[in-house]
């Protein structure tokens, strides 16, 4: 498979222009079916705001967007635009407006729903999503920090930890990192500790 950003979860952001409030909704969503439930749970939750501008952006190329009564190309596109520019698929980006009594103007509304979309995205949890390995080991306490520092770097995350007799830690690694992580951890470790490395799956790191 080939990677991809995307995000974990949801995240939400809110920029403020001339007392009109833009609140934007990023949500990971799989497919369309999904986009267009988040669409309509912010939809239901704001249901007194004036617009609910949304963008999706899917894997294998669909795009939807709408400026929701907003003047043409506002809202709707540029929200699309800050979430292509940051790479992500597999998201929607809801941003919900409360009029505060001032026109902004097109200039003006381009840029409020641009930061707030850029906003929401800074505050998610983006991650890439590839092919990865398992590589987990036991290890005595006192080498345990070393460790987590030899697994530092990009494409590797902790995925689990157990404190017992000893500590046991799972890390998830891009399949192309599995195996730099492997040597640095039997550098780490001395080659004390056995270190097992699982198979391929689809992951997030």
């Amino acid at each position: 498979m080939s990677s991809y950003r995307t995000i974990e979860g949801a995240a939400q952001a809110e920029v403020v222009e001339k007392r009109s409030r833009f609140i934007a909704h990023l949500a990971h969503v799989g497919d369309e079916e999904a986009a267009l439930r988040f669409l309509q749970e912010v939809r239901t939750e704001h249901a007194q705001a004036r617009h609910n501008v949304y963008a999706y952006v899917l894997r294998g190329g669909r795009v939807r967007y709408s400026d929701d009564g907003e003047p043409p190309q506002t809202s709707g596109m540029p929200t699309y635009e800050a979430l292509a520019h940051a790479g992500l698929v597999d998201v929607i980006c809801v941003t919900t407006r409360y009029f505060g009594g001032t026109l902004l103007g097109t200039g003006g509304l381009v840029r409020a729903y641009t930061q707030a979309c850029q906003k929401a995205v800074a505050a998610a949890r983006v991650v890439v999503v590839s092919e990865c390995r398992d590589v987990s080991l036991g290890v005595p306490y006192d080498l345990y920090q070393a460790v987590l520092r030899a697994a530092e770097g990009p494409g590797v995350t902790v995925a689990s930890t157990d404190f017992a007799e000893c500590v046991r830690l799972a890390f998830r690694a891009l399949d192309e990192e599995a195996e730099g992580l492997r040597a640095r951890l039997v550098e780490a470790t001395r080659g004390k500790c056995p270190i097992e490395v699982g198979p391929v799956y689809e992951g997030a790191v």
